[in-house]
C-alpha cells in the first residue's frame, strides 16, 4: 500500500440518488489512481436468493470494482432479501444488526487495501435497530462523508438537513457529489449555485444523466478526491 488512505462513507440526500453508482465510480477512480481499494456495503436490504446464499445488487457492484476478491460476508456483513428498511427487514428475519460485525469486517478491509469506500442505505439517519444507525458508523470506523446529492425538486433541503445531522455529530464532511436524477429538472444551474455556496465542502463532481448508469463516465466526472482529514 502506499500514500495517505481514503476511506469514505458514501451517503445521500434519500434512496434512489444513486449512492453505488457513485461509490463505485469513487473506488474505479482511486484504483486508477494506482490505490488498492475495497468496496463495503454494510447493510443491505434487497437481494436475491442464490446457491451462495442472499447477493445484493449494490454489493455485488462494489465487489466488483474491488482490487482483490473478498468473501461476499465481508463486502455485506448483513443481507436480507425483502427491500425494505434495513431495521424491519432485519427484525422480521429475527436478527439484531450489530456494530461489532460491520466493524470487524471493515478492519480486515482496511487492512488489505489503501481505501476503503463504505456505503450506506438510504439517507444518512435511516435506523439499523434500537440505539443503531448509519449515522453511527462514520464516527466508530472512522471515515470521512461524501454526500451524494439527488439532484431533483426538493434536494436543496434534503441535502442542507443532512449535512447539519453529519456537523452536529462532529464528523468529517468532506464533499459532495452532484447527481442528475432527474434530467429534467428546472433551474439546474441554480440550484448548484446554491449547493455551491451553502455545503461547507467542495463539489466533487457533478455526472449527467446517465442511462443506462456507466461507472466510467461517472468516474471521469470525478475530480480531486481529497484527505479525509481523520486521524490515521
Amino acid at each position: 500500500m502506499s500514500g495517505a488512505r481514503r476511506d469514505f462513507f458514501v451517503t445521500g440526500t434519500d434512496t434512489g440518488v444513486g449512492k453505488t453508482l457513485v461509490s463505485a465510480a469513487l473506488l474505479r477512480a482511486l484504483r486508477g489512481q494506482g490505490l488498492a481499494v475495497a468496496g463495503m456495503k454494510p447493510v443491505a436490504s434487497g437481494a436475491a436468493r442464490t446457491s451462495g446464499g442472499l447477493r445484493n445488487e449494490d454489493a455485488l457492484a462494489l465487489a466488483a470494482e474491488t482490487s482483490r476478491p473478498w468473501p461476499y460476508e465481508t463486502i455485506n456483513p448483513y443481507c436480507f432479501e425483502p427491500a425494505i428498511a434495513p431495521h424491519l427487514a432485519a427484525a422480521e428475519a429475527g436478527v439484531e444488526i450489530r456494530l461489532g460485525p460491520i466493524e470487524q469486517a471493515f478492519r480486515r478491509l482496511q487492512a488489505g487495501s489503501d481505501a476503503v469506500i463504505v456505503e450506506g442505505a438510504g439517507g444518512f439517519l435511516v435506523p439499523l435497530g434500537p440505539g443503531l444507525s448509519f449515522a453511527d458508523l462514520p464516527g466508530e470506523l472512522g471515515l470521512g462523508v461524501i454526500l451524494v446529492v439527488g439532484l431533483r425538486l426538493g434536494c436543496l433541503n434534503h441535502s442542507l438537513l443532512t449535512v447539519e445531522a453529519v456537523s452536529k455529530r462532529g464528523l468529517s464532511f468532506v464533499g459532495w457529489v452532484g447527481n442528475q436524477v432527474d434530467p429534467g429538472f428546472d433551474r439546474l444551474d441554480a440550484n448548484l449555485a446554491v449547493l455551491l455556496e451553502q455545503l461547507p465542502a467542495p463539489c466533487l463532481g457533478v455526472i449527467p444523466p446517465l442511462c443506462p448508469p456507466d461507472i466510467g463516465l461517472a468516474a471521469a466526472s470525478l475530480g480531486a478526491i481529497p484527505d479525509p482529514g481523520l486521524p490515521r
